[in-house]
């Protein structure tokens, strides 16, 4: 009887599948600590800009509207910080196959330690408790569809042209209602918005797993865990953002 090999076939080489598994889990457990650990950054430089008066004075400004109420801005440098990030996600972009892993972790780390700035504005604008609320129901959501993600056995690769239209959807919508001010098309995008990125965690988990198996055995796989890490950290980020939209509290 012909006897067929099922190992994972990676490049041109077989591989046992035991120690592919275990390789894939280590692979995905170093890209959850990388967006883990920049969570935690991103969080740490929001509370350090909010709480020490000089730092919170080179990014932010406040104001007092006529009716007595405070209302907090970005200063020039803020909007830099704000901006700053999208530049460096370009340059990773097109320079991903050049990029030396070191390179590649600094650009990372900038990216998440510079959305802090952002995140202080959330700070002002949303209870602490609201924070907290949205913080962990992202999280336990972000949870189930990466799992989902890592486990199912359907190919998620025809949503991403999907999912990529409808980004590039309520970005243009976002951009129209900063002239309209309509609360009811914020609401749209807001939920829109969750669920884009809710399926771009199920995707891009799916994504890493392939990744790895392109990469195994070569010197990139620090490299594809840490852009890994970046495209899942941004998911968890926007999609906590459009969820405070819908449900926080504001202060």
């Amino acid at each position: 009887m012909a006897q067929f090999d099922t190992r994972p076939m990676v490049g041109s080489t077989t591989v046992d599948q035991a120690v592919f598994d275990a390789g894939l889990r280590s692979h995905m457990l170093r890209v959850y600590n990388y967006m883990a650990s920049g969570l935690a950054l991103s969080g740490i430089v929001a509370m350090l800009i909010y709480s020490v008066p000089a730092l919170n004075a080179i990014f932010i400004k406040s104001g007092m509207l006529p009716n007595g109420r405070v209302v907090t801005s970005l200063t020039i440098l803020g909007w830099v910080a704000i901006l700053a990030p999208i530049g460096l996600i370009l340059l990773a972009s097109f320079r991903a196959a050049t990029m030396s892993v070191t390179t590649t972790k600094m650009v990372y780390w900038a990216i998440v330690a510079l959305n802090g700035v952002g995140f202080t504005l959330l700070i002002y604008r949303y209870t602490g408790t609201s924070l907290a609320r949205t913080f962990f129901i992202t999280a336990a959501a972000f949870a189930a569809l990466s799992l989902y993600g890592y486990t199912t056995k359907r190919s998620l690769s025809g949503m991403g042209t999907f999912l990529f239209m409808g980004l590039i959807g309520i970005l243009i919508a976002g951009v129209v209602n900063i002239f309209l001010a309509s609360s009811m098309l914020h609401f749209i995008i807001a939920a829109v918005g969750v669920l884009i990125f809710a399926g771009f965690t199920a995707y891009d988990t799916q994504q890493i797993k392939e990744q790895y198996a392109e990469a195994w055995g070569t010197d990139v796989q620090e490299k594809v865990a840490i852009f890994g890490a970046l495209n899942l950290y941004l998911d968890f980020v926007n999609m906590f953002q459009m969820l405070l939209s819908l449900i926080g509290d504001r202060d």
